[in-house]
């Protein structure tokens, strides 16, 4: 018999699975991965900042990971700098600016719980923010999901047929921010970042189309996630360590198979 704590991580590490799977795919399809850590480092700052001033959390958080998106766009503009280095610069940036933000205050941020989380303390409440805030990222994804799909394939044939890639960026990062806002203080910067990255990865070697890798993806992360609170419950590790030790594992397996013959049978 499970503990109710243990059920309700693993009902919100899978709603978070399930809505960081198909975002996970357009991160990898871009060639974004250093982007969602940034996104994730720059959440730290919007921690700080919250505590400072005193605003809700998950308000704060968004509102500075949309402000880096947005520092990001403008300075691809001006294409001075290639867009790795921007990423690097914004991402330690925010992080620092985050941490000497909080010592000049004077208050005390728990730098490690807001990195690793702490899955097995999550609350009903938790888990309902987390799914009706998935509900609604999911809902904006898939009403966007062609012209997002076409942007990211080719950019100016998507203008030209009207699509407003420039928009549908924009939109793009701002479900990230609100992803990582929603679920940063639950699950931890460290846990985000590899449920977006790892099981998208994992997926594109076992996908025939877009849309199967969306839903593959989702899949393996919730596998993980599952794999990962299991594991740590018969070892005594650190949960969110383990659901990403999972997803690695995973991975791996993905690279093990035989996946030219696994895609033929399913196409046949």
């Amino acid at each position: 018999m499970l503990d109710d704590f243990f059920t309700r991580a693993i009902i919100a590490g899978i709603g978070l699975a399930l809505v960081t799977g198909p975002l996970g795919c357009f991160i990898v399809w871009r060639r974004m991965a250093y982007f969602g850590d940034t996104m994730a480092h720059s959440a730290l700052l919007g921690v700080a900042l919250s505590l400072v001033l005193q605003v809700n959390m998950t308000l704060g958080v968004f509102i500075i990971a949309a402000a880096v998106a947005g520092a990001l766009l403008l300075l691809q503009r001006r294409q001075t700098l290639s867009t790795d280095a921007l990423l690097g610069i914004l991402s330690h940036s925010a992080l620092a600016i985050g941490l000497v933000v909080a010592f000049l205050s004077g208050i005390r941020v728990d730098l490690m719980g807001f990195l690793f989380g702490d899955i097995l303390a999550v609350s009903v409440t938790d888990i309902v923010v987390i799914y009706l805030g998935g509900l609604v990222i999911l809902a904006v994804l898939a009403a966007m999901w062609r012209p997002l799909l076409a942007a990211t394939v080719n950019a100016e044939v998507a203008e030209a047929e009207g699509m407003r890639p420039e928009v549908t960026r924009i939109m793009f990062m701002l479900l990230l921010a609100s992803v990582i806002a929603i679920a940063m203080k639950i699950v931890g910067v460290l846990l985000i970042t590899a449920l977006l990255i790892i099981p998208a990865a994992t997926a594109r070697r076992l996908s025939a189309t877009p849309e199967q890798m969306a839903l593959i993806s989702a899949g393996v992360g919730a596998l993980a996630v599952a794999g990962g609170l299991f594991g740590s419950l018969r070892f005594d590790t650190p949960s969110g360590p383990s659901i990403v030790v999972a997803a690695l594992a995973l991975f791996l397996i993905s690279i093990a198979l035989p996946v030219q013959l696994w895609r033929a049978r399913r196409e046949a």
